[in-house]
This record gives C-alpha cells, structure tokens and sequence, in this order.
C-alpha cells in the first residue's frame, strides 16, 4: 500500500480576535499600573489621608490609623506589582534582543510578537514542584529568595516615577538605597551556601565579594550629584536639575560625566549583569548560587534580577540625567498649579503623566543599554573584575569627587561655568550619537540584500 503523501507544514493563521486581545494586553499592562500609581501616591500624603478620611466618615483615631495602613498597602502592592510586570515583560524584550543580535529567532509564537510567553514563564514556574535538598539547610534555603526580593522591593519606596509619583520622599533617600540594596548579596550568599553545593557555594562567594568590592566605587560615585545638589532626598537631586540635557548634571560637570560610566558600570556588578555575571556563570558554575532551586523561589531570584534593571536605570536618571523634569517646564510652575486644592486640577495630573513618561523613556533607554551590553560583551574572569573595581573604578571614583569639591568652587565664583560645561558636552555627545547612528546605517547597507529576516518582527 502506497504512503499517504504529507503536504508541507503550513502554519495556522492566527485569529484576528486573538491578535486585538493581544495588542489591548500589550498597550493595557505596562501603563496600567503606572497609571494606578499616580493616582494612589496623592492618598500617601497627610492631605490626602485626610481628605479620605473625611469622605467616608472616619473621624476616630484607630481609624484614621486603620485607613493609613490600608493605603500605605495599597500603594506598595501596586509598587510591588509594576516591578514584577516590568521584570516579565523584560524577559521577553532580552529574548527578542538576543535573538535580533543573534542572527536567529526569538519568541514570536504566543501573543503577537511573542509577547505573552513572559506570562506564560511566571505561570510554569508557579505550577513547578518546589524541591528542597535533602541535605540542605532547609529553613535558610527557603527564605534566601525572600531577602533578595525584600532588597529589590525595598528600592521602590523613594524611587520617583514623576513630579508628585514617589512613595517616600526620604531626606536621606540615597543613603536608604544604598542600604537596601546590601541585602541583595545577603541572601544570594545565604541561598549559596544552605544549598550545600560546591556551584552554589563558589557563586555565594562570588557574589559577597563582587557586590562588596563595587559597592565602594558606586558609593563614591553617588555622592558626585549629591555634592551637586546639596541634599540627599532624590527629589531634592532632580529639581537641582533641568529638563534640557545641558542642564542635567552628567553634562554641567566634567566629573559627573566620568563618575556616571563609573556608577553605571558599578551596578551592571552589582545586579550581576553581564560582563559581571560571575556568581551564575551557566559555563563554570551550572547556574551559581541558585543551582539547587527551582519553581517559584528560583522565579523570585529572576524577578529580582529583571527588575533591577528598572531600578539601576532609575537611579542612574535620577541622579544624572534629570530624572523627570519635563522640557520647558519647570518644577516649580508644576508646584503652582496645584495650588492648595486637596485635589489637585486636572491640568496638575496632566502634566504629572507627562513627567511620568518622561521619566520612563530615559529609564526604558537606558535598560535596553543593559540589555545591549549583555549580548555584546563575554564574560570577564574573577581576577579582572576584581582589578577594575579596586585598581580603577576606586581612583577614579575618589579623582571626581575632589574634581567635584573645587568644581563646585568654580561654578560658585563663575555662574556661568556649568552653562558652557552643559552645552559643549551636550553637543559632543549629540556629536557621538549621530557617528554611531551613521555607522549603523552604514553597516545595514553593507549587509543590504543578504539573507536578512526582519519578518518576525
């Protein structure tokens, strides 16, 4: 009996239902709790406690408490909730990045353009057996994960998302960031060594180690545009700015544009990105210090890690690129249209998205360099790392912060200093921008009408 002829696989046309659910998903998620944010934050505020208490007639005193715990939860979960969204869909935009400079395909399947695989991710790994080791310390192997996450969560409470959008505006909040995130090695060295694994003993030290030594040159580093503005409150930084890029302090300040690459570089060490993904280290160590975990724990060290990609960004626009100061608009006419209204008028709320979105792009740019850097550059050995923190990034680091002092000086004595400072490294880096932007136009030309597939996109 002769075989049945196959025909060639055709794959099924996706149903247009299906397509429009997927782009209301894709445009919904990743402002929907931005969106929730802005308007919850103005309840974290006494004015604004106390016009809700009003409004629903609460007027004892374990009440008003009751209702400042229940925003205060509000607003954190919506917080807590962004940073898991975001550290989703960061998954999906590395996969289709690395399959882009990968010369292959990356997730294009589920959802349009791949979208939806991210969700599809956080419910297998909700789904997943939880295995401990039979000889691990089980009490320190179940609560590593939750130190990491309690770091990357704790980030959140004096990030600013906007001109008013800030859970806390700590007169400290430097020093608090800086202290939150230590936590983050505590629990990855904790995770290390309770799995009772050489791998995951060797990334547990690894890591100690890296974050210890780069914390040093970030810290130094940080304190560059605090010296600038005079305060420690992240806010306080941003409005010591401008919404013109010859205003931000990365460009008015020679040092800060150094002591920028340095801090940028210290935390691509610090959130062991690549070239300083030294404690997994998939080729030497199977997966580091999380090569015994698995289901939702190991899913708590990957949100942490996705998502301070946000948070490393964040801060380094907060602190360099002027954070949220909208162009031609400054801080103080935002302030005045508020005015003393418990509700604030709706061309207030306006112009706080648009500081909101101007906050995203530069924070969204700057991750997708994250990203860039980590399918372009290999992985460095233990020995350099170690030397470019304390051979390099430490003296440089403590160069730019007595630059800084006379600096300061300088531009006290001569108010025009940092204007021209401003200017002419602004238009030098424009200047590099647009030799970048044509070398890549001229490397797309060169490659014109080779087997190129730019369909899946």
């Amino acid at each position: 009996m002769a075989p049945t002829p196959t025909r060639p696989y055709a794959p099924k046309s996706t149903p247009k239902w299906l397509v429009a659910l997927t782009l209301v998903v894709m445009l919904t998620v990743p402002f929907l709790f931005p969106v929730l944010i802005l308007f919850a934050t103005p309840l974290d505020t006494p004015a604004g406690l106390d016009a809700l208490a009003r409004w629903l007639g609460v007027t004892s005193a374990s009440g008003r408490d009751a209702l400042t715990a229940g925003a205060l939860l509000v607003v954190a979960f919506l917080f807590l909730n962004f940073g898991a969204i975001f550290s989703g869909m960061c998954v999906w935009w590395e996969r289709r990045i690395a399959g882009r400079m990968q010369s292959r395909i990356g997730p294009n399947r589920q959802g349009l353009g791949g979208f939806l695989v991210w969700i599809a991710d956080a419910v297998k790994f909700l789904l997943k057996e939880d295995l401990v080791p039979a000889e691990a310390d089980s009490l320190l192997f179940r609560i590593a994960p939750y130190f990491v996450l309690t770091s990357f969560a704790l980030t959140f409470v004096v990030l600013p998302f906007g001109h008013s959008v800030i859970m806390a505006d700590l007169n400290v909040g430097v020093f608090y960031i800086t202290s939150v995130t230590a936590l983050t090695v505590v629990g990855i060295l904790i995770s290390g060594w309770s799995s009772n694994s050489k791998w995951a003993l060797f990334g547990g030290m690894r890591s100690a180690a890296q974050v210890i030594s780069y914390e040093i040159p970030a810290g130094i580093a940080v304190f560059i545009p605090v010296l600038m503005a005079g305060t420690l409150s992240m806010q306080g930084i941003i409005r010591a700015q401008g919404g013109a890029p010859w205003e931000w302090f990365i460009f008015r300040n020679p040092a800060a544009l150094v002591a920028f690459f340095v801090l940028f570089t210290s935390q691509l060490a610090e959130a062991n990105r690549t070239p300083f993904d030294l404690p997994e280290a998939e080729s030497e160590l199977v997966a580091g210090y999380l090569s015994e975990y698995s289901g939702f724990r190991f899913a708590l060290f990957f949100m942490a890690e996705f998502g301070n990609i946000w948070v490393m960004s964040a801060l380094a626009t907060t602190l360099f690129l002027g954070g949220w100061q909208v162009p031609g608009m400054p801080a103080q006419a935002i302030d005045a249209l508020r005015g003393g209204a418990v509700v604030p008028p709706a061309a207030w709320w306006g112009w706080q998205l648009v500081s909101m979105a101007v906050f995203a792009t530069k924070t969204l740019l700057l991750g997708n360099v994250v990203i860039w850097l980590r399918w372009t550059l290999p992985r460095i050995r233990v020995d350099q790392m170690m030397t470019l923190s304390w051979k390099y990034l430490v003296p440089i680091g403590f160069a730019c912060l007595v630059f800084t002092l006379f600096w300061q000086l300088g531009a006290a004595a001569a108010p025009g200093l940092e204007l021209v400072s401003g200017v002419a490294l602004s238009l030098l880096f424009l200047a590099i921008v647009v030799a970048f932007l044509r070398r890549v136009l001229k490397n797309v030309s060169d490659v014109r009408g080779d087997a190129i597939d730019l369909s899946n996109w």
